[in-house]
């Protein structure tokens, strides 16, 4: 998107072709200098009832990039910026690998780690412990239907990451030129080519279960290995440097690896602690997720023209600050579902999710308060302990069998335990139990979750609807640790061992787990020659 010309307004009911050809008009081109133009984002500006407009940002690109940036200067206009696209960086350490360098864990900080390293010679060898994504679906399917739960492959664990099972949101608050070749490249296997020019893109898990296919066969064509069903169960450091991974007991020599484990890998946490990894707690948030009918989110944001393909589908980011803690909506799912995401027997943990379309019914987020030391405590077990406990407490509440407990927003506001079901159907597929949250969440978590959800309703009308939904326990929203490395992006306590992605603290969702894969196979790379 070289050129982007954003801010432009055209009346609400016009085709968006109005908006094109407005943008058009403030750059200094002609028409036949123009190769693509494409609307990238689309908002509704609904303050005046009787004049709404539709706010637009245009991309234009005219097949070179230094006729764009002069272009962009010429227009003169603050509206008009020219956002070139970068080339990845990549350099060439001469330091010989002994081994080929190995990842620990295949979701999309591993993925892309393996997927650059691959591709310019370096052979990795990868471990993850769940299964490829067809036999992993058939695995999460079969849970959803039964209950009959896997803990090594299921929503958080198996090929793809926990991202495989989610609304696949590929926007991110970081800003990263490493960004546009992650896009590229879920484009490249199979992505829809409209997430590269759009400002909020999302794939849809039905979509990227083929695109994480697609990248696991070019991996192996070049040389990479990947196998399946094998967990991390300790690590061999000497003098303060890798020697060994122990997969599944059995040592593998390694001279470099890459710890992409995610957010949810508790034994390997612990197995790593023991081992002398350096870990620190991190605040992350808990809540549940809460379930409206798309439909009446559609009418809140845009009115009458609610379910008109010019506006789409309806999303919304709602947050309330408090003193030190606030409450926010994380993950929101339009036109999805509510998923039992459980990795450990016993225990009850919720997801959301929406295929490409965003056409189911519902629309869910998640709507969580942040925690921290003073809440879980100061030693690194302590915050995963804490999740813990939520998610057993789940798992009783529920009534057992991975029910999830329940409870209604006017019933949750009043103090009242229950559900009085109305518009709303919840979603999980395992079933629900009408409960209390307050016998599930710390009091501060739900007094919080009362003040945020009557000050996000003043902001978006129906939020805290009656018949609106609960469902708990929301805990898997970014890793409760962090595996603290250095500037050359190691472990501080163990030279040759990379923690990267979200279970390392260092990513919070598909794309900046993908781009901190990237910055680590880099990293690598300028410090190794590729292996032969």
């Amino acid at each position: 998107m070289p050129i982007v010309i954003s801010s432009v307004r055209i009346p609400a009911g016009e085709d968006t072709g109005a908006a094109v050809e407005k943008a058009l008009s403030l750059l200094p081109v002609s028409r036949r200098q123009v190769r693509e133009t494409y609307v990238m984002k689309t908002s509704l500006d609904a303050r005046r009832r009787e004049h709404m407009t539709l706010v637009c940002s245009v991309g234009v690109e005219l097949g070179d990039a230094g006729l764009e940036e002069r272009v962009a200067a010429r227009a003169g206009n603050s509206q008009v910026v020219y956002k070139p696209r970068e080339r990845l960086e990549v350099r060439f350490g001469n330091r010989k690998l002994r081994e080929r360098p190995v990842i620990i864990g295949f979701g999309p900080a591993g993925m892309f780690a393996a997927l650059l390293l691959a591709r310019h010679g370096y052979r990795p060898v990868i471990y993850e412990r769940g299964c490829e994504v067809e036999r992993r679906v058939e695995a999460v399917e079969r849970f959803w239907k039964t209950g009959e739960l896997s803990e090594n492959t299921n929503v958080q664990f198996g090929e793809g990451g926990a991202g495989t099972f989610s609304d696949g949101k590929l926007t991110t608050r970081i800003s990263d030129s490493r960004c546009h070749f992650v896009l590229e490249e879920l484009v490249s296997h199979g992505a829809p080519a409209e997430i590269s020019k759009k400002a909020k893109p999302h794939i849809g898990t039905d979509k990227l279960r083929d695109v994480v296919k697609q990248i696991r066969q070019e991996i192996i064509s070049l040389g990479g290995e990947i196998h399946f069903e094998k967990s991390l169960t300790g690590i061999d450091c000497r003098g303060g440097r890798l020697h060994a991974l122990l997969i599944d007991n059995q040592p593998v020599q390694a001279q470099a690896a890459v710890l992409a484990i995610g957010h949810s890998a508790r034994d390997t946490f612990f197995s790593l602690m023991e081992a002398g990894v350096f870990f620190e707690p991190k605040a992350f948030s808990v809540g549940v997720r809460i379930e409206h009918l798309q439909s009446e989110i559609d009418k809140a944001l845009f009115g009458d023209y609610a379910g008109s393909p010019m506006v789409g589908v309806g999303e919304y980011q709602l947050s309330y600050r408090k003193g030190d803690r606030g409450v926010y909506t994380f993950c929101m799912c339009p036109g999805g579902t509510v998923v039992p995401a459980a990795s450990q027997r016993d225990t009850v943990v919720t997801n959301g999710m929406s295929e490409f379309a965003r056409d189911r019914e519902n629309a869910n987020a998640a709507l969580v308060v942040s925690v921290d030391r003073e809440d879980f405590g100061y030693r690194p077990q302590d915050p995963i302990a804490f999740q813990e406990r939520l998610e057993k407490a789940a798992f009783r509440l529920g009534g057992g069998n991975y029910r999830a407990p329940v409870q209604t927003v006017g019933r949750f506001l009043e103090h009242k335990p229950g559900a009085d079901f109305g518009r709303v159907e919840p979603s999980y597929a395992l079933g629900v139990t009408p409960a209390s949250l307050d016998e599930l969440l710390p009091p501060a978590v739900t007094s919080l979750m009362r003040e945020g959800l009557l000050q996000m309703d003043r902001r978006l009308r129906g939020f805290a609807a009656s018949d609106a939904v609960l469902t708990g326990v929301e805990t898997r929203t970014s890793s409760p640790v962090r595996i603290t490395r250095g500037d050359q992006l190691e472990s501080i306590s163990v030279s040759g061992l990379y923690p990267c992605g979200e279970g390392a603290g260092y990513a919070g969702g598909i794309m900046s787990a993908a781009v901190d894969g990237i910055r680590v196979a880099q990293e690598i790379m300028g410090r190794y020659a590729p292996f032969v």
